[in-house]
């Protein structure tokens, strides 16, 4: 996913009101940029970070400035970009299912988005063909690191994802396949784990789904000014646990 025009930086006044967010750009401009994250956004919006910002060409856009990227702390004491905007990860998963980049999600005739399933929902991605069962598709994007090199999702109590891993569920035993997929955005990270200290029912129903039949993938991202994509698989720490 490349972005359309060059990003802007700047540096973060504060975070507000969940999708506002006050920054100072490099010009010495100070602007109020969309704030496409509705988490908590632990780690990634402490006043001083630098943001990386794209600017709709849209004249009637009461806020022309996105937040995209901001540059946080890792484990190695570097600054790496963070991908934020969580409407990113479905563009990112749908690029790499054209391409073929998900080996485990490959084969599929048809790709269809936002399918109405369950109770009032709607599934991610819906992919079919010839002699296969459907295979029902949920992505979440994944930007915390409170630490060492794991990624985990979510970064606040998430009700709403948590029905989503039951309507997975549901599919699989219809006779279905069911994915959750975890879009990690970001680079220092070389595994994944449900944040149990943050939404222990999230973390548990993750692992009641996955035994269930549920298959949890988690994929990272490169990162960069110019694109973002998906990668390369990275292992799910509580795979055993499911398991067992």
């Amino acid at each position: 996913m490349e972005f359309p025009t060059p990003l802007v930086r700047g540096r973060l006044i504060q975070r507000y009101k969940r999708f506002l967010a006050d920054i100072v750009l490099d010009n010495g401009t100070e602007i109020t940029a969309h704030c496409p994250n509705p988490g908590a956004m632990i780690g990634l919006n402490m006043p001083g970070l630098t943001c990386w910002l794209s600017k709709s060409p849209d004249p009637k856009r009461k806020l022309p400035y996105t937040w995209e990227l901001v540059e946080a702390p890792s484990h190695d004491g570097k600054f790496l970009a963070v991908g934020l905007n969580t409407m990113h990860p479905n563009r990112l998963v749908a690029e790499a299912l054209e391409a073929g980049v998900i080996p485990e999600l490959a084969g599929y005739a048809s790709i269809r988005r936002e399918v109405n399933y369950g109770i009032a929902s709607r599934i991610d991605f819906l992919l079919e063909a010839p002699a296969r069962p459907p295979c029902w598709l949920e992505v979440k994007n994944s930007h915390l690191k409170r630490g060492g090199t794991l990624a985990e999702f979510p970064d606040c109590v998430a009700a709403r994802s948590l029905k989503h891993l039951a309507e997975l569920k549901a599919m699989v035993a219809e006779g279905h396949r069911a994915v959750m997929l975890f879009v990690i955005q970001r680079t220092d990270c070389d595994q994944f784990a449900a944040c149990a200290e943050l939404d222990p029912k999230y973390a548990a129903g993750l692992i009641d789904a996955a035994r269930a039949g549920v298959e949890v993938l988690c994929y990272a991202c490169h990162i960069g000014a110019d694109a973002i994509r998906i990668t390369h698989r990275i292992p799910w720490r509580d795979a055993l646990v499911a398991e067992s």
